[in-house]
């Protein structure tokens, strides 16, 4: 049965690691078409991946996560029947990655600096500033030859390629923390303590015509079901109503 899969976090760390993996989504779906007609989306995301590492202290966060991280693989590598190959092969993975980002230079810091990109982020930042007209030396780099425009993209996703190693594997460990379980509701609402979750995924089949809102922090949350919204207005779902919940 084709289901629809729900993220919900519980806390703003858990919130801006999502933030970043759907905004690394974006860039590498982009780069990986035609630029000329998808260079607002790549562009967009890049200076939204750039703007969230500078407000936020995702490199402490990571770091914690991952160093937390090594000390359970560390312990789960004791255990019977476990794939000691595939454990080790994490850990080395996530040394590798705690001494990248314990760098006090950031490779990333370099797009920040790029005569290019810091034109172009500025008009980004502008509803409508970048059109065609606003940015000639865009239109200049796009229409340079597709070696050197592919040779550009991966020098700058190189520079952030430790931060999305790290994202990927810290999300891939928190997602398998737990397994989905069925839950039935009988009026469209359910709620739970959040205490040491940071993370809901909800799956709902693909033939229900309702959809998860979810409220809440790590100390309690709720999950009320909404239908579709009709002529601008919002209407809660009061039947019954099933769904998968996996909560991490």
């Amino acid at each position: 049965m084709a289901t629809i899969l729900y993220e919900h976090p519980l806390n703003e760390r858990i919130r801006n690691y999502l933030k970043l993996e759907q905004l690394f989504s974006q860039v590498n779906s982009s780069a990986n078409k035609d630029i000329i007609t998808t260079h607002q989306v790549f562009f967009s995301a890049l200076f939204a991946i750039l703007n969230t590492l500078e407000r936020s202290d995702i490199k402490g966060d990571l770091i914690k996560d991952l160093v937390k991280l090594q000390q359970n693989l560390v312990i789960w590598s004791q255990a019977p029947e476990i794939d000691v190959s595939a454990i080790e092969e994490n850990i080395r993975e996530t040394v590798i990655l705690i001494s990248q980002l314990k760098l006090n230079n950031q490779s990333w810091y370099q797009l920040k600096e790029h005569k290019l990109l810091a034109s172009l982020k500025q008009r980004f930042a502008i509803q409508g500033g970048s059109c065609s007209f606003d940015l000639p030396q865009l239109q200049f780099w796009l229409h340079q030859p597709a070696n050197k425009i592919e040779a550009d993209i991966q020098h700058w996703l190189d520079l952030l390629a430790n931060v999305k190693k790290s994202l990927a594997l810290v999300l891939k460990f928190i997602r398998q923390r737990t397994e989905f379980v069925l839950i039935n509701t009988d009026n469209g609402f359910y709620q739970d303590s959040g205490q040491g979750l940071s993370l809901l995924r909800i799956k709902v089949s693909q033939n229900m015509q309702y959809y998860p809102s979810v409220s809440g922090n790590k100390f309690r949350y709720s999950i009320r079901f909404m239908l579709p919204c009709e002529k601008n207005s919002l209407s809660y779902s009061n039947q019954a109503t099933q769904f998968e919940l996996a909560r991490c």
